[in-house]
C-alpha cells in the first residue's frame, strides 16, 4: 500500500462536464494503463493493467468527507464526487468498495476512465454503482489507438470495445464519452467516421469533442483545427449522436480551503492551473504570489508555457 500522505482529496473544481467536482486522486502518479501523448499530467511512470489496493479505503472517505464539510461550511456547493486520478481508476481493486462508502456523504458519484478494463466482469460490476461514467474514445483503429494512446501492450482494443458496449447495456447511469482529436493523429475523416459508426451502436447518452488545452505529454501535440471539428460535429450528428464541444476554458473557480499549499499541489497534481486561475485563487485566499515562488523554489510545483499561457503544474516525484 502507498504512502498515505498524498493528497487524495482535491478540489472542487470547475468542470466542463460535470460543474463543480470534488476530485478524488487515488492512483499514484504516474500508474495507468495507457500514456496518452495528450496527457496533461505527463508521461505514464509505471505501465500496469494489474488491480491492486493502493491507499486504506477509510482514509479515502475521511479525506473526501472533511474536505467537503470544509467547503460546504464555507457555502460551497458541490455536483459530483469524482474519481479522476493521476493514473487510471479502475485500476484501484476497492473501487466498488469507496463508491459505495462515498455514497454515504449523499453526493453524486462520477468516474472518469479510459475504459482499458472494461473487459472485466468485476470492473463493470463496480462501475454500474456510478451515477455517471464517462469512457474515453479516442479512435476505433488498432494503429490509430495505439498511436494516441499508446496502451499497454497486452491490451487489445476489441476487448475494450466489447466492454463499452456491454457496459452500456448494463448500466442505469448516465455513460458519457469524449473523443479528442489531435492534428495529423485521428483528425482523418475516415478515423471520425469510424468512431462515431461505433458509438451509435452504444448506449449512452452524450458524446464529447475536445482537443488539448492544457500542456501535453508530447511537446508537438497540437489540436485539431476548426475545420475538422466542424466536420466530426456534423459526422456525429449524422449518426444520431448528441453531441457536444469540450473545446472551452471551464474557469477559475477553484475551492480555497484556507491551506494554500495543500489545496495548489492538490489541484495542480491532476489539473494544471493558467496563471490567471492561480492568481484568483491567491487573492481569494488574501495571499500573495510569494506562495507561489516557494513552492517553485521548493521544487514542489513547475512553470509550463503552453499556446502562448503560463500552467502551474505540481512536479511529480
Amino acid at each position: 500500500m502507498f504512502n498515505q500522505e498524498t493528497l487524495i482529496a482535491f478540489g472542487p473544481v470547475p468542470s466542463r462536464r460535470l460543474g463543480q467536482s470534488l476530485g478524488v486522486n487515488h492512483i499514484p502518479p504516474k500508474i495507468c494503463t495507457y500514456s496518452c501523448i495528450y496527457c496533461q499530467i505527463g508521461r505514464t511512470l509505471n505501465y500496469s493493467d494489474r488491480r491492486m489496493e493502493y491507499y486504506n479505503q477509510d482514509c479515502i472517505f475521511e479525506e473526501v468527507q472533511k474536505r467537503l464539510n470544509k467547503f460546504e461550511e464555507q457555502g460551497g456547493k458541490i455536483d459530483y464526487i469524482t474519481f479522476v486520478p493521476d493514473g487510471e481508476p479502475t485500476l484501484d481493486i476497492n473501487l466498488g468498495k469507496e463508491i459505495a462508502l462515498l455514497r454515504q456523504l449523499g453526493r453524486k458519484i462520477a468516474v472518469i476512465t479510459n475504459a482499458s478494463l472494461l473487459g472485466s466482469d468485476e470492473v463493470k460490476e463496480e462501475l454500474s454503482n456510478a451515477d455517471l461514467v464517462s469512457v474515453k474514445m479516442d479512435a476505433a483503429s488498432e494503429d490509430v489507438w495505439r498511436y494516441i494512446n499508446k496502451p499497454k501492450r497486452n491490451l487489445s482494443i476489441e476487448a475494450i470495445l466489447r466492454g463499452i458496449s456491454d457496459f452500456s447495456d448494463l448500466f442505469k447511469g448516465e455513460l458519457i464519452t469524449e473523443t479528442m482529436l489531435v492534428k495529423d493523429v485521428n483528425d482523418k475523416l475516415e478515423e471520425i467516421s469510424k468512431v462515431a459508426g461505433y458509438l451509435s451502436q452504444v448506449k449512452h447518452t452524450k458524446s464529447y469533442l475536445s482537443i488539448p488545452t492544457r500542456p501535453p505529454a508530447e511537446r508537438w501535440v497540437e489540436p485539431a483545427d476548426e475545420h475538422t471539428l466542424t466536420a466530426a460535429y456534423f459526422l456525429f450528428n449524422k449518426m444520431a449522436i448528441k453531441t457536444e464541444y469540450l473545446i472551452g476554458y471551464e474557469g477559475n473557480e477553484f475551492a480555497c480551503t484556507g491551506d494554500v499549499e495543500k489545496d495548489i499541489l492538490s489541484i495542480t497534481s491532476v489539473h494544471p492551473m493558467r496563471k490567471d486561475a492561480v492568481e484568483e485563487y491567491l487573492e481569494k485566499a488574501h495571499v500573495d504570489w510569494h506562495e507561489i515562488e516557494n513552492l517553485i523554489e521548493a521544487e514542489k510545483l513547475i512553470k509550463i508555457l503552453y499556446k502562448q499561457e503560463i500552467f502551474y503544474m505540481r512536479k511529480l516525484q
